[in-house]
């Protein structure tokens, strides 16, 4: 392959002009620039990027590190990290942890002894330790879908307290007094976030028109371990006649266990989702679901972590906190007592 010298030969200029017409082409006299540039076309030559990099002290790669890729909003998320990095010129390196937290620990020890500029990461689970120790050694951080609680580090978040409020506001206006929550362990941030959002939201209900709340906890928030633990509901009793779900998959699970017990949605058990993902509206019901803006939260976190790397001097961190939406579609109608009371009144 050619060198910057043979270019810099073949053209008559010194090393320094070559470099010049590949950097700060800006520099140079137009005709210089067309010559040097005609001879790197004719002879091919690729401009070492990892070598330039090297002398400047940078790679312009960032890692993202997210508890489950199959999910589509983590999907989404991880585009708009891609989207913002391809557009500042870096390279993203996408790490899946399955949610567990021994994954999570061994890509941040690997990621750091890659020496990338940065590290995006939704935690599995509360890792505010291991997170500052990957800081401690001068990576640079940000918290994707979660707030940076005790950590120096930009973060991008939902408000997910007030997500689990609107879920459960919905279910209540509709008239059910009886409702399964069925999510994850609450040792994921989000989770305890959304159910205190809940509990929260009990508080301005009237004591005679107080909900009763179930909970079913899944070891993963899977839609087959969603269908599985309603199946086994199911056979146990349905002693209720809403369900929020922690997350979109769960809900589908949920739906599909019903349906092929003969439970009808919504008339029977309404069900409301979380995430808002790209099928829910075109799911076999149209899912009712708390929309976060999954793409806008890689987006904007990518574009903070890419700000640090460029400017760490300048660099102020930020904390962006986005508002979820209820999308109400097919999945959650009023109970048949609501429905009653209401053609009465």
């Amino acid at each position: 392959m050619a060198s910057i010298r043979d270019v810099a030969k073949a053209a008559g200029v010194s090393l320094g002009t070559v470099s010049n017409a590949i950097n700060r082409p800006e520099v140079l006299a137009p005709l210089t620039l067309r010559k040097v540039q005609k001879v790197i076309e004719d002879m091919g030559f690729v401009p070492n990027a990892s070598a330039r990099n090297l002398r400047a002290g940078r790679n312009r790669v960032i890692g993202l590190i997210v508890p489950d890729i199959s999910n589509p909003f983590f999907t989404a998320l991880a585009m708009g990290v891609n989207d913002a990095a391809f557009a500042a010129k870096y390279v993203v390196i996408l790490c899946n942890t399955d949610e567990s937290t021994d994954k999570e620990s061994q890509y941040l020890e690997v990621l750091s002894a890659q020496n990338v500029e940065g590290i995006l990461i939704t935690p599995a689970r509360e890792t505010i330790r291991a997170l500052a120790k990957v800081a401690e050694k001068g990576i640079r951080l940000a918290l994707v879908d979660r707030p940076a609680l005790g950590l120096q580090a930009c973060s991008v978040a939902v408000n997910d307290s007030y997500g689990g409020s609107l879920a459960l506001t919905h279910l209540h206006e509709l008239g059910h007094r009886k409702i399964l929550l069925l999510t994850g362990s609450e040792d994921i941030p989000q989770v305890a976030d959304r159910n205190a959002g809940i509990r929260e939201s009990m508080k301005e209900i009237s004591a005679n028109q107080l909900p009763q709340i179930m909970e079913l906890r899944l070891d993963s928030m899977s839609a087959s371990n969603a269908y599985d633990a309603m199946m086994k509901k199911i056979e146990s009793g349905v002693d209720f006649t809403g369900i929020i779900c922690g997350n979109d998959l769960i809900a589908l699970g949920a739906i599909r266990a019903l349906r092929e017990k003969n439970i009808a949605v919504p008339e029977d058990v309404s069900v409301i989702g979380y995430d808002d993902i790209d099928f829910a509206g075109s799911a076999s019901v149209p899912l009712t679901s708390i929309s976060q803006p999954a793409f806008e939260l890689g987006y904007a976190a990518a574009e903070l972590i890419i700000s640090e790397c460029e400017n760490p001097e300048r660099h102020v961190h930020q904390r962006i906190e986005f508002q979820p939406r209820l999308v109400v579609r097919s999945s959650t109608a009023p109970t048949k007592a609501h429905r009653a009371n209401l053609r009465i009144s």
